[in-house]
Formats: structure tokens, C-alpha cells, sequence
């Protein structure tokens, strides 16, 4: 039966492993010197070797050879291998983690091996344990017989107890080099006479982002398919991605300002099936590469590609000014940030594509040209109308922003045309300490890693305020505004970690403020009932 790349080369030696080099270091040592410890807590993230080291130091702890251990030849290395060594035992922690399991856990260890010199217990995932499973161990795994060697297994450490974490002797697991990963995917290659370019082996390094199993997985469906040569085309079709030439050519279209032809030529990427969102982290990477080529003269140290796509995206480099590659940066990312609540994210995109084929010197020569001859520019940051004198009538401004509508106080003067702005309130100084879009976007990433319906309270509401000892957000709904309750506790808890001050939430209603609509809109309309051009700053 066919077995997966990750499971068919999964090492059998120390040497025979892709990174992780300070633990080989630590464990060679140990056996070898007979100070290996009762427990350990092996941490990192997925596939990064944390199960395949327990089991070689399993091997290790019961090999029979004189050389060094584990030789992956004597019949205990074997026994290991092929699942069969009775004093070795893996226990899933996510479907074993009542205390009836831990129960028949400690029941077993009493029992000296049968045919090893240690009774190995490889607890996987062993943050999944109950509460209840973690206090039945403690006492095991603080004193386990001579015989007996505990490791656990975990990509997610804070969620274990103190009382664990300090009986263990805890070794962290880094992410793979990309490398690394390379060299070890193109010896695999080589075994099973696979022609896999050294380009398509980045690409495939890149995604996997620091993990081993996740880089055979991805090479593993490349070579599915039969094909004997592999090359970036290959990789780029499975990976659902864009090649270099795609974002040269997008991005030439944009420096040129054809907007049609950009908007074009996208409908044509997409066409193939590709994830938008995928296609703005790859366009944002093209961009970071200007600008590393731009100012780097040997950028190979820090952009993943060959010497040929570098010398392209050299050329365009030079062709664009810095202030084209930085509007490019924050468009873009801009545009992947509100994609991620949307479910519309190609339109965002294509929004993004005008924006910077238009350029925000044409937006304001546009925008001057329709301001009359003598006319000012009136500045509104957070303004409120003054109470009219006796002796004049009531400004037409003041029926259309009624009370206290933005938060700070204004006065018009008719003669010279010009707003004098007074100074905020005080929550508006405060809000001014934090960038509201970027906290609301790090608490997202945080919340929809702890619970998937998390994106419905970007749907339904928007941090409009921090405050001194409060934030505020506005929901649009009833049934918003139920949901962000239920997830109080969660929201200041998130709010907490990323502003650094325990907040309490305040939550209103969205359609009361500025009555359902932006301050671009409002600034609009109080342009036209006073004849005098609004500039929103």
C-alpha cells in the first residue's frame, strides 16, 4: 500500500533529521551518558518533528547496538518502526483524555518492560487532556518509576498547568529553515526519480512555512498526478497561486495607469480558479521584493527566487518610485484586512486596483479642479455646530448636524468662509493613541483562532472609540449587538492584550451616529448647503 512522503522517509536516526539540530544535540548526549530525563515536553508548531523525536528517543532508550543509538537496524529499532515494540506505547491525547484513560495509564506503569530496558509513554497532543485527566497524572508524572519515561507532545503549550510544565524537562521546536526543507525534499526526489526544479522546491518551502510535513505533503500532490519533471508551473497550478510574471505584469499596467487593462488582466488570473485572498498576500510579497531590490544590491539573502526573476523584478524596481511602492504596500494590505470579513474580497481587490491606477495626486488635482475661485477648504475633524446669536438667523449646518453630533465644538465665520475647529474631547485625545483599524484587525486574528463564528461580529459591529477605561463599538443590529454580549469577556479580554489596559465595552447603536451615514457623506452635503468645498483630514 502506497505510504505518504512524511511517512515513507519519516527519519530513523538523529542524523537523518531535517532541523531541530539543539535537540539532537541534547538527546545524543543523554543517551549516550545514561542522564536521560523521567518526562519531557517536547513544543513547537505542526510538523516540525515533535512525535518522529520521541520515537527516536524511544529507540534510542532501548537499542541494542554498541554504536551509536539508535542504529535503525537491531530488532528493538525495527519493533519501534513497524508499531509492534510492546514498552513503547503513543496515546492520543484529543480522543484519550478522561481520567478513566489516565487512570489505565498509571494502572500500566506499574508493570516493568517486557522486552526493552524502558517502558517509553509518547503522550500526543496532550493539551487536550481534562482538567480532571491533568491532576490524575500529576503525581505520576512527577515521580514514575526507574523504568519509565514520559513524553508529551503539544503545538499549543499555554494551555497546559503550571504543575505539568514544571515536572517536565521542556525542549521548543523551531520552524524548519526553508533551506533545509530544500535540501531534504530534493534528496527525497532524488530516491524516487523525481526531476523537481530548485525553483518549484522554494516555492513549495515557502508554503510550508517552517513545517516538514506540511513541505512532503504539498510535494507529495505535485508528483501525484504521474508526472516525472516537475517544474513552478506545476506547483503554482496545485498551490492555487501566481507566478512572478503575473505581478510584473499587474503591477506594469498600474505603473502605466491603465485601469482597464489592469481590472483585465486580473478577471484573467482569476479566471483559472486562484484564491483572491491568496493572490493579495502574493501581490503584497511582489511589492516587498521591489523594494528589497531597490535598495539591496545582492537581494538573495532575503527573497526566495532565482537569480533570473530577480534580475526582472530589478528592472521594474528601478522604473517605480518609492512613493508608488509604498502606496501599493498599504493598498493592498488594506484592502487583504477588510477581506477577511468579507465575502466579497475579489470586488475589494479590484477597488484596490483603481485606487492605485488613479493615484492620490490625480485625486486631488480632481478635487481641486471643482472647488470655486475664492472658496477655502473647510478642515471637519469632529466638529459641532455653535448656537446661533440673537441677532443672526440659525445657520443652515446647525438643522443638519443637530446636537453634538461628532464630539467637539465649531464655529462658522460667513465673511472669510472658514470653520474654526476647537479642541476634541477628551476620548477623542485618547483614541488618538491607537491606530482603531489595526487594533480591531489583530483582535480578529486572535478571535478566529479561538472560535470560528468570531466573524460575525465584524459583520455586525466596528470599533468606533478607546477610551481611558473603555472601548466602544457600534453594532447595525439587534442580533449583532446579542452576539458581541454573549462574547464580552472574550472581546475585553483581546482588547486587553493588544492596547495593554483592561477596558470594559460599550456598545451603541451604529445607525444612530451621524444618522446612518460616513462623515465623507456628511462633509459632502455640508459642502453643498454652504457653497464652500469640505476636505476631511
Amino acid at each position: 500500500m502506497y505510504q505518504a512522503l512524511y511517512r515513507a522517509y519519516r527519519p530513523e536516526v538523529f542524523d537523518e533529521m531535517l532541523g531541530q539540530e539543539h535537540i539532537v544535540k541534547i538527546l545524543k548526549n543523554q543517551i549516550a551518558t545514561d542522564s536521560t530525563s523521567h518526562a519531557y515536553l517536547f513544543c513547537g508548531t505542526r510538523g516540525t518533528g515533535k512525535t518522529t523525536t520521541a520515537r527516536l528517543l524511544a529507540k534510542g532508550l532501548n537499542c541494542t547496538s554498541d554504536g551509536d543509538k539508535p542504529c535503525g537496524t537491531c530488532p528493538s529499532c525495527r519493533a519501534i518502526k513497524d508499531g509492534t515494540f510492546i514498552d513503547v506505547v503513543e496515546i492520543d491525547a484529543a480522543s484519550n483524555n478522561g481520567v478513566d484513560n489516565i487512570r489505565e495509564l498509571r494502572e500500566s506503569v506499574n508493570y516493568p518492560p517486557a522486552v526493552g530496558r524502558k517502558k517509553v509513554y509518547i503522550i500526543d497532543e496532550v493539551h487536550m487532556l481534562s482538567s480532571g485527566a491533568f491532576n490524575a497524572l500529576l503525581k505520576t508524572l512527577e515521580e514514575p518509576p526507574e523504568y519509565v519515561v514520559f513524553v508529551l507532545a503539544t503545538t499549543e503549550v499555554q494551555k497546559l498547568p503550571a504543575t505539568i510544565l514544571s515536572r517536565c524537562m521542556r525542549l521548543d521546536f523551531r520552524r524548519v529553515p526553508e533551506g533545509t526543507l530544500i535540501e531534504g525534499m530534493g534528496n527525497i526526489c532524488r530516491k524516487i526519480g523525481i526531476d523537481v526544479s530548485e525553483d518549484a522546491l522554494r516555492i513549495i518551502a515557502s508554503n510550508a512555512d517552517g513545517s516538514v510535513r506540511d513541505g512532503l505533503s504539498i510535494l507529495d500532490q505535485c508528483i501525484s498526478g504521474g508526472e516525472k519533471v516537475i517544474g513552478t508551473e506545476e506547483v503554482l497550478e496545485f498551490l492555487g497561486a501566481s507566478g512572478d510574471e503575473d505581478f510584473i505584469e499587474l503591477t506594469e499596467f498600474i505603473r502605466k495607469r491603465k485601469t482597464a487593462e489592469a481590472i483585465e488582466y486580473l478577471a484573467h488570473i482569476l479566471s483559472d480558479g486562484k484564491d483572491v485572498r491568496q493572490f493579495m498576500k502574493d501581490w503584497i510579497n511582489h511589492y516587498r521584493n521591489l523594494l528589497m531590490t531597490k535598495y539591496i544590491k545582492d537581494p538573495r539573502s532575503v527573497i526566495n527566487m532565482s537569480e533570473e526573476n530577480i534580475d526582472r523584478i530589478r528592472r521594474q524596481s528601478s522604473m517605480l518610485e518609492l512613493e508608488h511602492i509604498n502606496a501599493g504596500i498599504l493598498e493592498l494590505s488594506r484592502a487583504l484586512n477588510e477581506a477577511r470579513m468579507s465575502t466579497q474580497p475579489r470586488i475589494l481587490l479590484e477597488l484596490a486596483i483603481v485606487k492605485l491606477c488613479l493615484g492620490a495626486g490625480e485625486i486631488r488635482a480632481a478635487a481641486a479642479a471643482l472647488k470655486p475661485a475664492k472658496a477655502q477648504v473647510i478642515e471637519i475633524a469632529n466638529v459641532k455646530p455653535a448656537a446661533p446669536t440673537p441677532k443672526e438667523e440659525a445657520d443652515p449646518l446647525d438643522s443638519y448636524f443637530g446636537e453634538d453630533p461628532l464630539g467637539a465644538e465649531f464655529k462658522v465665520n460667513k465673511e472669510e468662509s472658514v470653520v474654526e475647529a476647537a479642541a476634541p474631547v477628551s476620548h477623542q485625545e485618547q483614541s488618538e493613541e491607537f491606530d482603531l483599524e489595526t487594533v480591531w484587525s489583530d483582535v480578529f486574528s486572535d478571535g478566529e483562532k479561538r472560535m470560528g463564528s468570531f466573524y460575525m461580529i465584524g459583520q455586525n459591529g466596528r470599533l468606533v472609540n478607546i477610551g481611558q477605561n473603555d472601548f466602544t463599538i457600534a453594532v447595525t443590529s439587534a442580533i449583532g449587538a446579542s452576539h458581541i454580549e454573549k462574547n464580552r469577556a472574550i472581546l475585553e479580554e483581546l482588547m486587553e492584550k493588544h492596547t495593554g489596559r483592561r477596558r470594559s465595552m460599550i456598545i451603541t447603536n451604529g445607525d444612530e451616529d451621524n444618522g446612518g451615514r460616513s462623515i465623507e457623506e456628511i462633509a459632502a452635503e455640508a459642502g453643498q448647503l454652504i457653497g464652500i468645498p469640505v476636505e476631511i483630514e
